[in-house]
């Protein structure tokens, strides 16, 4: 059983993470975070810890957001968009087990003081900013780094934020430059 208790944002996604783990959810129910939602999540945090593993979409990083303000030393999980998607919907609930369970492997704790290891000079070296194919290099890097597709600004803060290595960014890059061939 996962230590932390998960949250998702709806019943389909608790139900999707329960096939993939074996590990007590909450669900946000969409962005209203009620006070007594918060109160649980509060208790949870206190209690085991939480992940948070909401949607890869502008509302799921909004709800994100607001739970990584609230509960700093909440660790993250992310599903790749790709791995999200199917019948014109992206979701968790969308997602295979596997994808769940990688994604939950993969989950960081976002640092409040984060160490500044990384500058756009490295987003540049890398082709993850101001490429043709950035966006797509960046998905690939984020999903193996663990810390999710975002655009260059959030995604250089990520780099920063969750204690991504200079070894584990190195490595993410090459294998992502092997890919290339």
């Amino acid at each position: 059983m996962l230590r932390e208790v998960v949250v998702v944002e709806g019943k389909n996604d608790i139900a999707a993470v329960k096939r993939a783990v074996d590990a007590e959810c909450l669900a946000t129910g969409g962005f209203s975070l009620s006070r007594h939602l918060m109160d649980q999540i509060a208790a949870a945090y206190r209690r085991t810890g939480i992940i948070v593993l909401t949607d890869p979409d502008s509302a799921g990083e909004r709800i994100r957001k607001v739970l990584t303000e609230r509960f700093p030393q909440a660790r993250h999980a992310f599903v790749p968009k790709e791995a999200a998607t199917a019948n014109d919907d992206i979701g968790i609930e969308q997602a295979s087990p596997e994808a769940i369970r990688t994604a939950l492997s993969k989950a960081r704790c976002q640092e409040w003081q984060p160490h500044p290891e990384f500058t756009l000079r490295d987003m540049n070296a890398a082709k993850l900013a101001g490429t043709p194919d950035a966006a797509s290099r960046r998905a690939v890097l984020g999903d193996a780094l663990g810390i999710g597709y975002a655009n260059a600004k959030t995604f250089l803060r990520r780099l920063n934020h969750y204690g991504v290595t200079r070894e584990e960014f190195t490595a993410a890059v090459a294998a992502l430059e092997g890919n290339d061939d």
